[in-house]
C-alpha cells in the first residue's frame, strides 16, 4: 500500500462528517497505486504526476470525483455528470460506509481504467466557448465598452467559459449585470476569474 501523504491527513482531521467514509476511500485508493497529493483543498490521487480521482464530500454525500471520468466506460451505471457543465469529470456518490464497501472492486476497476485512459494520453473534447450561451448583458456591455469585445475573445477559452458559466449563473438580471460590472475591469486586462 502507498503511504498517506501528511499534506493530505488535515483534510481528514477537519471533516466534520463522513469520516468513516473518507477513511475507508483513502486506503481503497492507496491501494490502487496511486500517490496521495492535496489539490484543490481536497486529497488528490495521481498516477505519473497526473491528476486521477479526488475524494471530496458535500451535505448529502461524498464523493470520488474522477478528473476524465467521461472517458470512463461506466459498464456499473454509477459515475453522476454534477451539472450540465461539468464536460470532464465524473462522481461517483455515496450516503454510506456499506455503499464503499459494497463497491470496492467497481472503484479498483474503474481506477485502473482512468489510469489507462491518462496513460494512452486520451483527452475530452470539449464543447467550444462559441456554443456556450452570452447572455444578453455581456453581449450589451460588450457592445457598449471600447475594447471590451477584444479582451473578451482575447481570454483563453477556458477563462471565457469561466466567466459565460458564472455570468449566466445568476438569475436575476440585475445580479448578471452587476457581476459583469464588477469583472469587466479583469477582462480589460486580461485576467480570468481565478487569476
Amino acid at each position: 500500500m502507498n503511504r498517506t501523504n501528511p499534506k493530505a491527513d488535515f483534510f481528514f482531521v477537519k471533516a466534520e462528517q463522513w469520516q468513516d467514509e473518507f477513511q475507508t476511500l483513502r486506503t481503497i485508493m492507496l491501494g490502487c497505486d496511486l500517490t496521495e497529493e492535496l489539490k484543490w483543498g481536497c486529497p488528490c490521487y495521481t498516477s505519473g504526476g497526473q491528476n486521477i480521482v479526488l475524494i471530496h464530500g458535500f451535505k448529502e454525500y461524498c464523493a470520488l470525483l474522477f478528473m476524465k471520468g467521461a472517458l470512463l466506460q461506466d459498464a456499473e451505471g454509477v459515475l453522476i455528470q454534477q451539472t450540465e457543465n461539468v464536460q470532464s469529470a465524473r462522481q461517483i456518490r455515496f450516503a454510506a460506509l456499506e455503499e464503499i464497501v459494497a463497491l470496492e472492486p467497481v472503484l479498483k476497476a474503474y481506477v485502473e481504467q482512468a489510469i489507462a485512459v491518462e496513460k494512452a494520453g486520451l483527452e475530452v473534447e470539449f464543447k467550444p466557448t462559441e456554443e456556450f450561451a452570452y447572455p444578453e448583458e455581456l453581449i450589451d456591455k460588450l457592445e457598449e465598452v471600447p475594447g471590451l469585445q477584444d479582451a473578451f475573445e482575447a481570454l483563453t477559452p477556458g477563462r471565457q467559459r469561466g466567466y459565460l458559466l458564472y455570468f449566466a449563473g445568476a438569475k436575476q438580471s440585475k445580479t448578471r449585470t452587476a457581476r459583469i460590472e464588477k469583472w469587466t475591469p479583469a477582462i480589460l486586462e486580461g485576467k480570468g476569474l481565478n487569476d
